[in-house]
């Protein structure tokens, strides 16, 4: 889930670049990607933003989501709260969040390729348990990280696992089935 630079000023919430002027088909369609990943409820009033940080469409509702990414293998669009947005601009900084309770994320197309205990890994090693094909999911993260202890670490127990545990961005992937369009 490495995303430019450019968007971790608009994941950590300072100023935005300037909304998207244009019109036509490649926004539309990019807008479309972006509000695949989260079910209809979520989607009708979120803020859709390309990953340098331009807003192709004005929220009312705290979420963002960002389009699939066309240079990563499979299709990955995702929607954010706050607390989300805070874990991933911490991730690109390489620093520990700040945040405090829960966040959720959406993924319900899938995910690109990522390995399931390595955050900075970029590709599959013997031991970093690499995840080539993401399936449909959405991701929870708590500030109290001692509440995954108990959590499986396996992606294929056939539910709930903890991903990236032991690290200041771990979280629980909730596999989903997508959502009908």
């Amino acid at each position: 889930m490495r995303f430019p630079t450019a968007t971790l000023v608009l994941l950590t919430g300072l100023p935005a670049a300037a909304s998207a002027q244009q019109g036509g088909s490649p926004v539309e369609e990019r807008i479309r990607s972006a509000l695949s990943a989260a079910p209809a409820s979520v989607a009708e009033h979120a803020t859709v933003a390309e990953h340098d940080g331009t807003i192709l469409r004005e929220g009312t509702n705290g979420w963002v989501c960002l389009p699939d990414m066309a240079d990563v293998p499979n299709n990955s669009p995702m929607c954010l709260d706050e607390s989300w947005r805070e874990v991933i601009g911490a991730w690109q900084g390489a620093r520990d969040p700040e945040y405090s309770g829960m966040g959720i994320s959406y993924m319900l197309q899938g995910d690109m390729p990522v390995s399931n205990t390595d955050p900075f890994a970029q590709a599959p090693t013997p031991d970093n348990d690499w995840i080539q094909v993401g399936r449909p999911h959405v991701m929870v993260t708590v500030s109290d990280h001692a509440l995954l202890d108990n959590l499986p670490t396996d992606p294929e127990n056939g539910g709930p696992w903890v991903m990236w545990k032991g690290t200041p961005y771990a979280h629980v992937m909730i596999p989903m089935a997508p959502e009908p369009r």
